[in-house]
Formats: C-alpha cells, sequence, structure tokens
C-alpha cells in the first residue's frame, strides 16, 4: 500500500505556489516535506494543515495505490 502526493503537486502549479510557500503557509517542517516528495506516509495532522491552508479536502491532494500499481 502506498500514498501518492502527485495531486498536491499539480495543485501547487495550478495555483503557483511553491513547495517552500506551502510549507511556510501551513507551518510544515522540512524533514516532513521531504516525506512528502518521497510518497512517504506523514501525520494526519501535516494532511490537515495543508487542506485548511490550501481550503481543500484530503482526496484533492492524494491518492491510495495498491502494491499491483492501481488506485
Amino acid at each position: 500500500m502506498a500514498t501518492s502526493y502527485n495531486k498536491l503537486w499539480k495543485l501547487l502549479i495550478d495555483r503557483k505556489m511553491s513547495q517552500a510557500d506551502l510549507r511556510r503557509k501551513a507551518g510544515i517542517a522540512p524533514n516532513t516535506m521531504t516525506k512528502l516528495r518521497r510518497d512517504e506516509p506523514v501525520a494526519n495532522g501535516v494532511l490537515e494543515k495543508i487542506c485548511k491552508t490550501l481550503n481543500v479536502n484530503y482526496g484533492d491532494i492524494m491518492d491510495y495505490v495498491s502494491d499491483d500499481g492501481k488506485r
């Protein structure tokens, strides 16, 4: 089981916002951003901060990807 944050990166591009901008506005630690870039698990509190900052839902920033690569 894996998580993909590709939707988050596309959303930031659409909003002309950098990852650094998101990190500062949401109050996310640099090492947490690294986890997001690597599609590693992060705490729900981090996802809540991102959703609140961008005014979106979880499904707008992430996808579940099964071990066989299917959503």
